[in-house]
This record gives C-alpha cells, structure tokens and sequence, in this order.
C-alpha cells in the first residue's frame, strides 16, 4: 500500500484508542452534569470570523491557518480553534436569547500549519466548553473546576494549574502601555518589534530563549488591574481555594488569541516535556461584538486531547483496551454458522454484546479467537447440538462447560451478565 496519513495528523488505532475514547466519554458525563449541553459544528467557516475573533496579528491567523476558496469563491479556513465558532452558532441559534449563561461543549478535530513534533499535530483534537452571558467569577471557577476535576478522574495526579488576570478595556491601556515602554528598550528583531506596536502581550509568549532572556523585568498586568478586575480575579481565586483546587499564580501568562480578557488559566504537565501545556482557556467579554454580535460576556477553555493521551501514558493511567465483547459464539458447520448468526442478533438485542468466529474456521482456531477476544463465555453449536436443540456454553474463565438449551440460552446469559 502506497498511501500514509498525511504529515501531522494524530491518528487512534486499537488498542490506543481506548484512551483517547475514555477522555471523551468521562468530559461528556462531567459536563452533562454541570448543564452544559452539547454542539455539533462544522469544522470550516468564514475566514473572517478568525481573522475577527482571533485576531489578525496573531501566530494563529498570519501563519497557522488552512484558508482556501471554495468553488463558489469564498474564503473558508478549517477550524484552528473552537470558541469563534461556538460563539457564532449561539449567537446564530439564539442561545443567548434563554437562560443565560448558555452552557455549551463541543469535541472534534482542528487544524493548524505547524512543525509536527511530540504533542503538536497539524490535525489535533480538543474537547471545548463555554460559558456564554455571564461575567460572575464563580462561572469562572465553574469552567476551571470542571477541567480540573475531568483530569482527575482520568487519573492524571501531576498537572500544574497556572493563573492569571489580563484586565479589561479600562485597565489593559495602561498596562499596554507601560510594557510597550519597556519591550521597546530591548534588542528583539524586526518582526517582533512590529508586534510590540500591534499586540504587546503576544511578545510576553514568546517561547525563544534569547527573548525571554529580556523579559524578566517586563511589568506585570497584576500590578495595573483596575478595582474591578482586582475583584473579580480575587474572587476566582478564593472560590477555588474553597473546592480545593490547587493552582500557581503566573502573572506571565499571556495564552495565544487575542479575545481574551480577565480570568486566564493553564494546565501544564511536567512529562509532556517542550510541550507541556494540555490545555487552557480564560474569559473573552469582548468576543461578541468583535465578530458583530451584541455585547456578551464569556468564558470557555479547550482542552487537548491528544496531549491528555500523552499525559495519561506517562503516567501510566491509560486505559487498555477493553473487550466489550461478553459472548462469542463458535460455530462448527454450515447450518450452525446460520443458527449462531442469528443467535448472535438475539443476544444483541438482549443487551448482550456478542460476536461469533467468522469464515470455515475449525474448532481449535476459532476457541483461539474467542479467547482472544476477551468474552467471558463461548457459545459452542456443532451439528449434534443443533439436532438435541441444545447450545454447549463455556466459561472462557475456569473452562466449565455446560449444556444449554437454544431456546433458554438468551435468557441463560442475561441472568449470568447483565
């Protein structure tokens, strides 16, 4: 075969699969249980609404984006991130219009144009939540907690929750300013001297060494916080010290999109290595109106899904696979292949998870299969069993073998697995 996966793209077989599975059907009851329901989306929208919402100067929008024309000559970008679009579709569907805030999630796929290495994919996966119409402090506790207790149930001990607080329009100016001051004093290049003009805390990301080098005397937005934003960020913090969550204060944290306001946070983990970040999110009050949406507060995060699988095998809690197979029936002969197929939807229907050697296999290859298929019971049917009406059931864990009739085998089984 001539074809691979094209470059950068996570892929999930068996049995790795199983954890990638597991992290999102355990995001899916935490969040069910805190309100939040769920969104289907598409994965490409207008170019404008990242350009708008992410913000043209970032890495994301003037690098990292997968733009093209469509036949009809629009421009349309693959989604290299989740909350522009879930802000859209529940200003589109009216969701803002209810009970607010609106609690929404999401899972899928999105795309940037990076260097593939370890943990960083072109095609990557996230699972997102947001909190849409509210600017109480405890919604931004809730958001937090909710990641934090997901990463808990996971059985990921090591992560590092990182805080901070990037103000607002009344107290950010000044603070922009003050640091624009002081990055203007340093030796940076040409493009990164255009970015202190055009967004100054991006400069604060900045992962190379001979940068960060220059940085250690940079302001720090914590000390230009309006009273409100004091507020609201001491609020959080106290809220989370009440549930007990951990976190260290990081008055650097700047993440990568512009939209964001106040309430910023990240989960990093020592064993991920360069990248260690698996996720992270803040509040964005001034998303809405940037993509001409009325003025309504939000806070969400996306969660990586790929770099929570990372996580969970360095720490050795990732799920094997699991056999969701319970009964595997062998079938010796033509006219017991079809009274096994058949018996097989019956235990389906039943509730019973069920699966059957397939193709003229014989009795020793097909006991094989069963086993390892992981079921705990073989359905043995040869040609005498079919003319004494009769079902050879075994116990694939201490080999008992017992006669069963065909017509009590279903109701057998249930009352032994379900």
């Amino acid at each position: 075969m001539t074809f691979q996966a094209p470059k950068g793209v996570s892929e999930y077989t068996p049995p790795r699969s199983a954890a990638f599975r597991r992290a999102i059907d355990t995001f899916a009851a935490t969040v069910t249980r805190a309100g939040y329901g769920y969104l289907e989306l598409p994965v490409f929208e207008d170019t404008q609404l990242y350009a708008r919402g992410v913000g043209e100067s970032t890495d994301v929008v003037t690098k990292e984006m997968y733009t093209f024309q469509d036949r009809g000559g629009r421009s349309v970008t693959l989604r290299p991130e989740f909350t522009a679009g879930v802000l859209r579709a529940v200003l589109e569907h009216g969701l803002h219009n209810g009970q607010l805030p609106a609690k929404v999630w999401a899972v899928g796929p999105a795309f940037r144009y990076e260097r593939p290495q370890a943990g960083r994919y072109r095609q990557f996966y996230q699972v997102d939540l947001e909190a849409i119409g509210s600017d109480d402090p405890l919604v931004d506790a809730e958001t937090i907690a909710i990641a934090w207790d997901w990463y808990q149930q996971l059985g990921l001990q090591r992560l590092t929750l990182l805080l901070n607080t990037l103000g607002c329009a009344e107290c950010r100016p000044i603070y922009r300013a003050a640091l624009q001051d002081f990055l203007r004093a340093l030796d940076l290049d040409e493009a990164t001297r255009a970015r202190v003009e055009i967004n100054p805390l991006r400069v604060l990301d900045d992962k190379r060494p001979e940068v960060k080098a220059q940085l250690e005397g940079a302001p720090l937005v914590t000390d230009h916080l309006c009273a409100a934003c004091k507020a609201h960020h001491d609020q959080v913090r106290t809220a989370l010290a009440d549930l007990s969550i951990p976190w260290t204060d990081n008055p650097r944290l700047v993440r990568g999109l512009d939209y964001y306001t106040r309430t910023t946070f990240e989960f990093d983990h020592p064993l991920l290595g360069a990248q260690s970040a698996v996720g992270g999110g803040g509040r964005y009050d001034g998303l809405s109106e940037s993509i001409g949406g009325p003025p309504l507060p939000g806070i969400g995060f996306g969660l990586g899904l790929d770099r929570t699988v990372l996580a969970m095998e360095a720490e050795q809690v990732a799920a094997a696979a699991v056999s969701t197979v319970d009964v595997y029936a062998v079938p010796l002969g033509d006219e017991a292949r079809r009274r096994a197929f058949a018996l097989l939807t019956e235990l389906r229907r039943a509730g019973l998870a069920a699966d059957m050697a397939y193709g003229a296999r014989g009795l020793k290859g097909s006991m094989k299969a069963a086993s390892k298929s992981g079921a705990r019971y073989a359905l043995i049917l040869g040609e005498r069993d079919l003319e004494a009406g009769a079902v050879q059931l075994k116990d694939l864990e201490t080999a008992e073998q017992t006669e069963v009739s065909l017509a009590s085998i279903v109701d057998t089984l249930k009352g032994k697995l379900l």
